[in-house]
């Protein structure tokens, strides 16, 4: 849980931004952040019982963006309703194990919206795919410190279940019934995190897309009119390939060089 970055946008009651840091605190999930939180809450939920410690240490920035910009995964949680979809949409139990294997290896953010409205189509535009909590359809929609505590608990289970798969092969192992080791091997021999993937971090694939949306300015690709429009289209398109590390600082350097060509003409 300590790769978890709890990242609320908007928020404007201080017993919800309360709600949800208790939540956090019971689960052991420690990182909030706050985007442009209303001023009157964000100060009054400082007093928050049993979480003033996180709330101390909580962050607040301007943008959405430079929120997430440490983390190599961003989910947004939705009720959906009449919205029309254009990420894809897990429901928490798949969404939790997701989330928990991201985590051995980055850092992942949880967005929750403002209590009105939710999360803005451009909010989910920061987003790689969206979750939502099964309620009945009737009655789709939770207060926000009930659904950050819903998905904080999933997430500990989540991660519990792993632990205890994890024992039980320890257990197995220790009765003999693995292939013994090669002699000369040690087990710490082999690193933590070896054969896991390491995905690009969003601050890595904020500057593709900034590289990206200005070299198809500059071809005439895109008219100035529509320019938030396909900014918003790339960015989701950037965020549904998921690349790892080393191939987002790759794609960066080439789409830089295409963009230094484009300006010698």
């Amino acid at each position: 849980m300590k790769n978890l970055c709890v990242v609320l946008v908007g928020t404007r009651n201080p017993l919800n931004v309360g709600a949800v840091a208790r939540a956090m605190s019971n689960f052991g999930a420690m990182e909030l952040r706050a985007v442009r939180p209303y001023e009157k809450a964000w100060r009054e939920a400082k007093s928050a019982v049993g979480a003033g410690e996180l709330l101390a240490q909580a962050k607040e920035f301007p943008t959405l963006a430079e929120a997430v910009a440490d983390c190599a995964l961003v989910v947004g949680t939705t009720a959906v309703g009449n919205r029309e979809m254009k990420h894809p949409l897990r429901g928490l139990e798949e969404a939790a194990r997701l989330i928990g294997k991201r985590m051995e290896t980055g850092r992942v953010a949880v967005l929750f919206g403002s209590e009105k409205w939710g999360l803005s189509n451009e909010d989910l535009s920061y987003c790689h795919w969206l979750m939502r909590i099964p309620t009945r359809v009737e009655h789709r929609s939770m207060n926000l410190g009930q659904a950050a505590a819903v998905v904080m608990y999933e997430l500990v289970r989540r991660e519990r279940i792993t632990a205890e798969a994890a024992e039980g092969l320890q257990r197995t192992r220790r009765r003999g019934t693995e292939k013994p080791k090669r002699a000369g091997l040690k087990a710490s021999a082999t690193p933590k995190n070896k054969g896991k993937e390491e995905f690009a971090e969003m601050e890595t694939v904020e500057r593709i897309g900034e590289a990206l949306l200005e070299a198809l300015r500059k071809s005439g690709y895109i008219a100035p009119r529509g320019e938030a429009k396909a900014e918003e289209k790339l960015r989701r398109m950037l965020r549904r390939f998921s690349m790892e590390a080393a191939d987002a600082e790759v794609l960066l350097g080439m789409v830089r060089k295409i963009l230094w060509k484009l300006e010698q003409e």
